[in-house]
């Protein structure tokens, strides 16, 4: 466990920009920028000592960001005789605003309040106000946080925390150190560390944002217990013409699912459970006519509820984001007229033209919030004036997937548009039939009402 305080000798920056010159770049593992940028602090002055030149940067080429800060500081100067913690809080905030404004204007910024010092015992609270922020802003989104392994309480807890977030969100995370570069040395860089080159209007943007922060870089008076935080020779690591960052990068859906593929031809034991015969066969009876001209059906896996509905209609679009899936479903259906089967993932990949049929089955909580809502409407605006949507979803958690198929069913009813014809819920899954309105049961359509 790393002990120090900020009176401690810090290593030079010379030695730091040596021990940094091999580092690679950030851009060559993300080389596109985000459409938002989330960035975490512990204390105000972090964002803009860690991220700073981040901000600047990204903001500069139309990225949203939002800074969202867990504490006040309002405990950095516990001996002041002229602040009270209250007193502290206050002009710390004013202060985070000023540097914000220099390093994005109109930047969104959001503090929490909770207790400098005490972070750790608001992990779950912090995580969920995190959690939502983050899921607000779409598929394109990173998200920046101290590094957990700082060494300062606060910042360690920040850090695991926006690594948690992170992992479920499928999001990738840069990490940025604050105390490392006053207590670490060579040895104790972290493995995923990424330099962020910064252009001069960044650089300057962020020395504004960092004298903006005049309660740490400089005396609050001249009494005892007022004394500067940040020493000059501390500043010096936070001026260099680049950031850097540990940086961790989610594993794509198309590697998970092929890892999944690779270590079993039929990873969800579709052949011989009967729980997948059972809901297979409810499907099925579901659908509220006996034959579709044209269906689709993303996330088909290995084929076999698309055997069922190519046995039920004209043609058939089967979807998988894994090539090994669909060199399995094309043994199975070797011989099956009308199946077109396509490597692809919703809703980026959405096949042209129009379905009477659409089926969703056990996908949905795979996507994001984002990619939830526009599947939602791209469904809808796929069907036919009597065209039919199904979903059919798992109801209990799934590990490393935020979303629940209760969550995905609610999507699909708030943001088609659609209507529910028919729907079938127990403990374990869930069926949902939506089309247009008016609805139509199937008496009606068959005129027996």
């Amino acid at each position: 466990m790393v002990t120090f305080t900020h009176q401690d000798p810090t290593r030079s920056e010379e030695a730091w920009l040596e021990l940094l010159s091999g580092v690679p770049d950030l851009e060559q593992i993300l080389p596109q920028r985000p459409r938002r940028l989330v960035v975490l602090a512990a204390h105000p002055d972090d964002e803009t000592l860690g991220a700073g030149g981040l901000i600047a940067s990204l903001a500069a080429t139309g990225t949203a960001v939002d800074v969202i800060v867990a504490t006040a500081g309002e405990a950095s100067h516990p001996h002041s005789p002229t602040h009270t913690p209250q007193v502290l809080s206050e002009v710390r905030e004013k202060e985070l605003r000023g540097a914000v404004e220099q390093l994005a204007p109109g930047a969104s910024v959001r503090l929490l309040g909770l207790p400098d010092g005490g972070l750790a015992g608001h992990r779950q609270e912090l995580a969920r106000v995190l959690a939502g922020l983050v899921a607000d802003g779409g598929d394109d989104v990173w998200l920046a946080a101290p590094w957990r392994g700082d060494g300062h309480t606060d910042h360690d807890t920040a850090g695991a925390v926006a690594a948690e977030v992170a992992k479920t969100m499928r999001i990738p995370l840069l990490e940025y150190p604050i105390w490392l570069w006053h207590w670490g040395a060579a040895a104790d860089l972290p493995e995923g560390l990424h330099l962020f080159g910064l252009d001069g209007t960044s650089e300057n943007r962020k020395s504004f944002a960092m004298a903006a922060h005049h309660s740490q870089v400089a005396p609050l008076s001249d009494a005892p217990g007022d004394e500067a935080l940040l020493a000059p020779d501390v500043l010096e690591h936070f001026r260099r013409p680049f950031e850097a960052f540990i940086l961790t990068v989610p594993r794509t859906a198309r590697r998970v699912f092929e890892e999944l593929y690779a270590a079993s031809s039929d990873p969800w034991n579709f052949e011989e459970s009967f729980y997948e015969h059972r809901k297979r066969a409810l499907t099925l009876a579901m659908l509220p006519r006996e034959r579709f001209a044209r269906v689709f059906e993303p996330g088909c896996s290995i084929g076999v509820l698309t055997a069922g509905l190519a046995a039920r209609s004209d043609s058939v679009v089967a979807m998988d984001i894994s090539e090994r899936a669909l060199v399995l479903a094309q043994e199975r259906l070797a011989g099956t007229d009308g199946v077109e089967l396509v490597q692809g993932s919703i809703p980026a990949n959405w096949p042209e033209g129009s379905f009477d049929l659409v089926v969703i089955s056990e996908i949905g909580y795979f996507l994001t919030a984002g990619q939830l809502q526009e599947t939602a409407k791209r469904a809808a605006a796929s069907l036919t004036e009597e065209g039919v949507l199904l979903l059919c979803h798992w109801r209990h958690p799934n590990d490393g997937w935020p979303l629940t198929g209760d969550d995905v069913h609610a999507a699909f009813r708030a943001g088609s548009g659609l209507r529910i014809l028919a729907e079938h819920c127990e403990e374990d899954f869930r069926i949902d039939v939506l089309t247009r309105p008016p609805v139509r049961s199937v008496a009606q359509r068959e005129g027996l009402l």
